[in-house]
């Protein structure tokens, strides 16, 4: 779900081209990427790709040709992981499986009546990220020399610290979340790049990369990094998605303005939920992360990446070995004749 704070952002938003980001580290969502690599990439009725075995590989095939992509423009990528989610966030993870299992159920009620676009939309959100999938993505991006990092909690807050720290140019998501944790810039729409069509329209649109500064949001607003937070809090996070009941984006907004002091902005609002607001702001101010990672970007393993992709995984050996030229390609254009002052001359 993700915060919504939209309203605040599009303002300030602004669109760019995938070569914007050459020579820059984006600290990428890994979970957040791969759910709309789950989503999107499937069949005509709403099948996602799969092996000869069964497995799922829609989201290999997204993060592969994707990563790919990235490169090329002259992106290092650092994907991170999530890692044991608060127990705040218990409750919507409980939510979300409700929500998948109804829609499943749609899913087959529309496949019975032949409507396949409306399959394909229930389709998209029944996606899940098991263990063994969440390893094969890994062992890609290690066969293709692009680093991650496994987050101890929240991945969005350990890729906002990685953009803190100055190891990373911005965090990547389609939510704002990294925004809330801190992150000085936030990349939106990296997964979806290109020419997109509509739900139920024969309407393509071209979808581009957003960034969003944190200070330009800021200072648009009028507001500190933490009534940014306390805004996120009132309209609703993942810890306690219903927020402050009837308090939208310019409400909050208002009260943090009128008010400043966060407990007397809680005291203001009706809160219903269990989890107390004052909770969720300590966990966007001090959440959970870890300086332990290293990033290394290296030469891909043409033969390990064949091995799990052709020989494990079915995919077309044709195709693999174009897109690993590509890669190779893109790899000594990039890597091998930029020097780390170039890369870091952000």
């Amino acid at each position: 779900m993700g915060v919504d704070i939209k309203e605040l952002v599009e303002p300030i938003s602004r669109e760019v081209d995938l070569e914007f980001f050459s020579k820059k580290v984006i600290a990428i969502d890994a979970y957040n990427i791969l759910y709309q690599f789950l989503a999107t990439i499937r069949q005509k009725d709403g099948t996602p790709l799969m092996d000869a075995q069964g497995n799922i590989t829609s989201h290999l095939n997204g993060l592969f040709y994707r990563t790919i992509n990235f490169i090329e423009a002259g992106i290092k990528p650092v994907y991170v992981f999530d890692g044991k989610p608060p127990e705040l966030k218990q409750r919507e993870l409980e939510r979300r499986l409700l929500v998948k299992a109804e829609a499943e159920q749609k899913y087959r009620e529309a496949l019975q009546r032949g409507d396949l676009e409306e399959a394909r939309i229930y389709a998209q959100q029944t996606s899940r990220l098991t263990s063994s999938m969440v390893e094969d993505a890994k062992q890609l991006l290690q066969y293709m020399g692009v680093p991650y990092v496994d987050a101890p909690s929240e991945g969005e807050a350990q890729a906002a610290h990685l953009a803190k720290r100055g190891d990373a140019w911005a965090s990547g998501s389609q939510d704002f979340d990294s925004l809330l944790f801190g992150s000085p810039r936030l990349v939106r729409n990296l997964g979806v790049t290109g020419k997109r069509k509509l739900p139920r329209k024969d309407v393509y649109v071209e979808v581009k990369p957003e960034v969003i500064e944190l200070e330009d949001l800021l200072r648009t607003h009028g507001i500190t990094s933490q009534q940014l937070i306390i805004i996120g809090v009132l309209v609703g996070t993942d810890y306690a998605p219903e927020g402050a009941k009837g308090i939208g984006v310019k409400k909050a907004l208002k009260l943090v303005k009128d008010l400043k002091d966060p407990e007397k902005i809680f005291k203001a609002v009706e809160w219903t939920s269990n989890v107390p607001p004052e909770k969720i702001l300590q966990l966007f101010l001090k959440p959970e992360v870890t300086d332990s990672y290293t990033l290394t970007w290296r030469e891909p393993d043409k033969e390990k990446i064949i091995s799990l992709l052709v020989d494990k995984h079915q995919f077309s050996p044709e195709r693999v070995n174009n897109a690993l030229e590509r890669l190779e390609k893109a790899y000594k254009t990039h890597f091998r004749q930029q020097s780390l002052e170039t890369w870091f001359g952000f």
